[in-house]
């Protein structure tokens, strides 16, 4: 009997202790659901135009609604349930916004993303924003994203001025869900159009997937 109270004890601790620092404990939000973290789902999809109902923690049909014509839009099954992957890809994973990089990092992650991709399906510039990302990542790249971005040779878009051109807005939440975790590349290191590139070494890296007009490879 001792030993029930010791663990009931334990559980009430760590329940007091996640709603005190915030642990992302559900991870599914449905038809009928209530509290805070549908109000994020609803304010999120309001920002990107998909959502116009009142941000009021209520998840009704105009919000499921919402929640399936993203889905659609990124490619997830269509259910209209907020799951894991779904926060995944509205950003809301619980994971750090930023992860640690800068604004300025941030911004110069939307504008390299925005340069290369600004014409490519949103999953297609997350992608990009990811290769960014694994690079910064992986040993054989610098460890920051502007030396990422800014080694010699590594994207067309420093050498033609492209990345000082004004960043598209899809492509400001596409570096936000990058930092937030979503790799629609699956981790790949590079990515190429081949209908333009002339690398004949970038045409020999295994091809992975491709999401519109870019080939994404390792």
């Amino acid at each position: 009997m001792k030993k029930l109270y010791v663990l009931l004890a334990i559980l009430l601790i760590l329940s007091f202790a996640a709603a005190v620092i915030g642990i992302h404990v559900s991870a599914l939000s449905k038809l009928g659901s209530t509290g805070g973290e549908v109000t994020q789902i609803q304010q999120k999809l309001s920002n990107l135009g998909f959502y116009s109902g009142a941000v009021d923690g209520i998840y009704g049909k105009q919000t499921r609604d919402a929640v399936t014509a993203f889905q659609k839009s990124v490619g997830l099954t269509p259910d209209g349930i907020a799951g894991s992957k779904t926060l995944l890809y509205l950003g809301l994973s619980g994971s750090s916004a930023s992860n640690g990089y800068s604004q300025s990092e941030i911004d110069l992650l939307a504008r390299t993303i925005s340069a290369e991709a600004r014409g490519e399906p949103y999953e297609g510039q997350v992608a990009v924003g990811a290769v960014i990302l694994n690079r910064v990542e992986h040993p054989s790249f610098p460890n920051t994203i502007a030396g990422v971005v800014y080694q010699s040779g590594a994207f067309s878009c420093v050498d033609d001025g492209q990345i000082n051109e004004p960043v598209a807005e899809s492509c400001k939440r596409a570096a936000q869900d990058a930092l937030n975790g979503w790799d629609p590349s699956g981790g790949c290191i590079y990515y190429y159009n081949p209908v333009t590139a002339t690398s004949r070494w970038i045409r020999s890296r295994p091809i992975m997937l491709t999401i519109g007009k870019h080939v994404f490879c390792m």
